[in-house]
Formats: structure tokens, sequence, C-alpha cells
């Protein structure tokens, strides 16, 4: 690209990522999209507003060859955003990207299974982790952001924020799991976050300014699963019945 080009695009891409924020799109959304213009334009080295019909015809192609059709999909929906709001162009060129519709049924954990997992882990907070998003069926995220002020003790209910399409709704409490998330707090104190960034000290994890990451969860998750001789690619799911007690001694 040239400097001129290169400049030109520069300040379509800062309005794309104006426009997507002003659309309330969520941050992974806003960086799958913008990702997406970035990879086209390093694909042709060229603003994309000189790119051809046929040249992204044949970069589609491509892609699926290369890529999944999950990713595929979401660039297709991001580039789909840049041509109709950005470059004010017509975008019906996209419609011969169709992915094909494929039904598929995640796997769940049963609760022994989860028992399983719960018992390998070797720390605290994954175990407590474990229980909270299988037995109240949340998604990863919403765990990890779970907050001290999230839980309505009175009524047995657990106030999720900002959930998936940015909802918010109250789900059940199970005994069990209130008296873990109890005992995993009396470990760490932090006045906002119940599974607070664990590195470094009690001290600096009690003036941690972010949950636990993403990562460190699937990871422990992946690692567990391994150790256990589990097989499958669970979701988020609630469990079918309650678990037993378990000992939240260990560290």
């Amino acid at each position: 690209m040239s400097p001129k080009e290169q400049r030109r695009f520069n300040a379509l891409y800062q309005r794309h990522l104006r426009a997507l924020k002003l659309q309330g799109l969520s941050h992974r959304t806003i960086d799958s999209y913008a990702r997406a213009v970035r990879r086209l334009s390093a694909h042709f080295d060229a603003c994309p507003d000189k790119i051809s019909a046929d040249q992204l015809e044949q970069y589609f192609s491509e892609l699926v060859d290369s890529h999944s059709w999950s990713t595929v999909k979401v660039d297709r929906n991001g580039l789909q955003f840049f041509w109709k709001h950005i470059l004010k162009q017509d975008w019906q060129w996209l419609d011969i990207v169709r992915a094909p519709k494929i039904q598929s049924l995640p796997d769940i954990l049963t609760p022994h299974e989860v028992e399983q997992l719960m018992a390998a882990a070797r720390k605290l907070r994954f175990r407590v982790f474990i229980l909270a998003t299988y037995s109240m069926g949340l998604r990863l995220s919403e765990t990890l952001s779970l907050e001290v002020g999230d839980i309505d003790a009175g009524r047995k209910e657990v106030h999720i924020r900002r959930g998936k399409g940015h909802k918010d709704r109250r789900v059940p409490l199970p005994d069990l799991t209130h008296h873990a998330l109890q005992v995993l707090w009396c470990r760490h104190r932090h006045p906002r976050f119940l599974f607070p960034c664990p590195a470094g000290s009690l001290e600096q994890v009690r003036r941690a300014k972010a949950p636990m990451a993403r990562g460190s969860a699937q990871q422990a998750m992946k690692a567990l699963l391994r150790e256990c001789g589990i097989k499958k690619k669970p979701r988020c799911t609630p469990c079918a019945t309650v678990l037993p007690p378990i000992c939240w001694n260990a560290a």
C-alpha cells in the first residue's frame, strides 16, 4: 500500500471502529469484525474500497479452505458491515458466501463427571469455578465476572449481569454452591470479585483490578478433562442433580 492509500485505510478503519462501538456490540464482536477488515486489507495489500468483487469472491474461496466456517461467517458479517456503513457501497456479493447448516448436539457432562473434575482440581478456585459454572448453568465468562454484590443469599439467587445479548437474568443459587463461594471468598476477601486474578501474593490478589483470566480457566478445564480421561468437549450447562457435599479445605 502506498503511504497515501495507507492513510486512507487508517481513516476508514477508525470510522469502522467508531461505528461498531456506536452499535453497542460486544468487545469480542468488535474485535472480530475489525480483524476481518485488517485480514482482507493485508491479503491484497490494498484499501478495501480498491478490491473488486471478483477478488472478494476468490478471497472467500481461499478463506473457506484455510479457516473454519465459523471464522468465514464472522468475516463475512464484519466486511458486510464495513461495506454498508463505511464505504456506503452495495454488498450483495456477500450473498454468495453461505455457510452449510449443521445441527450438532453439545457434549454435556454428567453430575458424576463434574464430581470427577472437582475432585481432580488441586486449586480451590478451579474447584469452586467448576461447581458454580455447572450447578447454575453459567457460561465461562459469566462465572468469572461474578461479583460479591451479585449474590442474594436471602433469596438464594445470583444476579447474572450482561450475559449473552447483554441481558441480565437471575438464577437459583444452590446451598452447596453458596457455601463453596463463601469458602473461596474467605480465602482472598476481594472487595469486588469472587474470582479475582490470582497473580502475586494474597495482598496483591485482594487488590486485583480484574477477574481471573478466561484463558486460565479454559486451560485448567482442558487439563482436568485429560487427567480424568473425559473425551467430551463440554459447554457450560446445568447439572441434572444436586452434587454431594465436598471438602473445601484444600488450597
